[in-house]
This record gives C-alpha cells, sequence and structure tokens, in this order.
C-alpha cells in the first residue's frame, strides 16, 4: 500500500507543469509595449522622402535616418544585454524591494525627452550608414526576437537584476531591461517626432 502512494507522488510531481516564472499577465503586458512601441516607431517612419529622412534641424542634432540607425542598432545590443549580462547575475529575490514599483515609471521615465545621455560608440548612428529599408529590417528582425524570448522564456526574470549605467535608472530585474527595449524605442522614436514638427523639415 505504502509502494503504491509513494509512485502515485511520484507520477503526480513528474506530471505537474514547472511553475511560472513569469505570469501570463506579466507577458502579454510586455508583449502589447513592444508591440505599442513598434508600432509608433513604423508609423513615424513610413513614407518618408529622402530629403525627409536626412534632414538636420541642425548640425550637432541627429536626422531621422541617424535615429532609426539607434533605434535599430539598439535593439539587438540591448537584448544582448539581457541574455548576456542580466541572465547571467544570481538569482537575488531577497533584493526585489529594490525593483518594486519599476515596471510603470520606466518607460515613462525613458520618455523624458528633457534627460538626455549620450549613446555608447557601438550605438553611435554617426558611426554607421544604413538605408531606410536596412534599419527598419534590422529592428524588425531583432524586436522579432525579444518578443518571442518574453512571450516563452522559464528564466527567472524577475530574480536577475543588473544596474543600468544612468543612476537615475538604476538597478532593474530582467523583465524591467525588456520593457526598457521598449521605452528606449519609444524615446527616440519622439525625437523623430521632434524633427519633423522642425518648421524647416522638407515637405516632401
Amino acid at each position: 500500500m505504502l509502494k503504491s502512494m509513494v509512485l502515485a507522488i511520484a507520477m503526480f510531481v513528474l506530471a505537474a507543469p514547472a511553475t511560472e516564472t513569469l505570469t501570463k499577465e506579466e507577458r502579454d503586458k510586455a508583449v502589447a509595449e513592444l508591440e505599442g512601441s513598434k508600432k509608433m516607431f513604423l508609423d513615424a517612419t513610413k513614407g518618408l522622402s529622402p530629403a525627409q529622412w536626412s534632414f538636420k534641424s541642425a548640425p550637432d542634432r541627429w536626422s531621422i535616418a541617424e535615429c532609426a540607425d539607434h533605434i535599430a542598432l539598439a535593439e539587438a545590443f540591448i537584448f544582448g544585454r539581457v541574455t548576456d549580462g542580466v541572465l547571467k547575475t544570481p538569482l537575488t529575490p531577497e533584493k526585489r524591494s529594490v525593483t518594486a514599483g519599476k515596471d510603470e515609471k520606466l518607460v515613462i521615465m525613458l520618455q523624458d525627452r528633457s534627460f538626455k545621455a549620450k549613446a555608447p560608440e557601438p550605438l553611435d548612428p554617426t558611426k554607421t550608414v544604413l538605408t531606410p529599408e536596412e534599419s527598419v529590417k534590422k529592428f524588425l528582425e531583432s524586436r522579432a526576437k525579444t518578443e518571442e524570448f518574453i512571450k516563452t522564456t522559464q528564466e527567472d526574470l524577475r530574480d536577475h537584476m543588473f544596474d543600468h549605467p544612468v543612476p537615475a535608472i538604476g538597478t532593474l530585474d530582467g523583465y524591467q531591461w525588456v520593457l526598457l527595449i521598449s521605452g528606449h524605442t519609444r524615446r527616440h522614436t519622439l525625437q523623430i517626432l521632434e524633427v519633423k514638427a522642425d518648421p524647416n523639415f522638407p515637405k516632401m
């Protein structure tokens, strides 16, 4: 009888589904955010002429081309920081209080264009020349990988934590680093919209 009970318990444990490391709500929320910023970028860059694409409001300002290049380059760069940096850190669930409440604030914070930051050299668009088609293609390919990751990963994103180099952002968990990818896209798409709003922006 005891042997049968032990066997039944063992079979139940083997059949039980693995504990979800992210809730469905968290996955859905991240995907919706990624899809929203993707649409924002594609809408902002659609149908531009060569003159509009390369227009600069001032010599020290980025053109739409440079903003788009930066967005495309950053997508894979930040995702690599997640997979090769954040997920290599030890699990530290005891530090969850440090990242608590940052989900909603993070994307909003990144869209504050009054705060300026210098792009790291690998993401400097002045060092890279991409056509509009190349920028969009590179962005979409990288964004598809990001979305597939957040839909399917079983990594414990909430308990892997990694410091952002900007002190105002501070420590983020793995899930928040994915939200940061989307927030970064929104930030520089707003920069594109600023270029388009310039009174000297070409009509065609």
